[in-house]
């Protein structure tokens, strides 16, 4: 795990976060191209933090007027990025090295989640892209 410090802003946002949800997210990323905080948790902490019928989420997002996400952490690129592409199904992700010496991730969907992985103008792929390559410096990910 990479050492990531947050700013004064996400720290803000994580207690926010805490105080709704009673979980400790382990990071916060604010995404303003589609403006979005997403908020990382400890493994089996995602259906706690989202609450009942996305109970916390709602309230999380009137409180920010921003979309909020919830991803659980992943141990490994592969878990990470199957856990930020939930709820596609994920068949397998190879993380491999590009000609350039870049880590690329070749992340395998089942083919009728290929438009859940992607999400509405690239936002889910997006949020695995942008989580992988803050903590296992991917800099692609190809959908196959």
């Amino acid at each position: 795990m990479p050492d990531i410090r947050l700013t004064e802003e996400e720290i803000r946002y994580a207690t926010l976060f805490e105080s709704i949800t009673g979980v400790t997210p382990i990071d916060v990323v604010i995404d303003n191209e589609y403006s979005r905080i997403i908020f990382v948790v400890q493994k089996n902490q995602a259906a706690l933090a989202v609450g009942k019928g996305g109970s916390n989420v709602k309230m999380l997002r009137n409180i920010v007027g921003k979309d909020v996400e919830i991803v659980e952490a992943g141990e490994s690129p592969e878990e990470l990025i199957k856990n930020s592409l939930y709820p596609a199904k994920v068949i397998m992700v190879k993380v491999t090295k590009a000609p350039s010496g870049s880590k690329v991730a070749i992340t395998t969907v089942a083919p009728e989640d290929k438009g859940i992985a992607i999400g509405k103008n690239g936002r889910n792929i997006a949020r695995a892209k942008t989580l992988a390559k803050r903590y296992f410096d991917i800099e692609k990910i190809i959908l196959a």
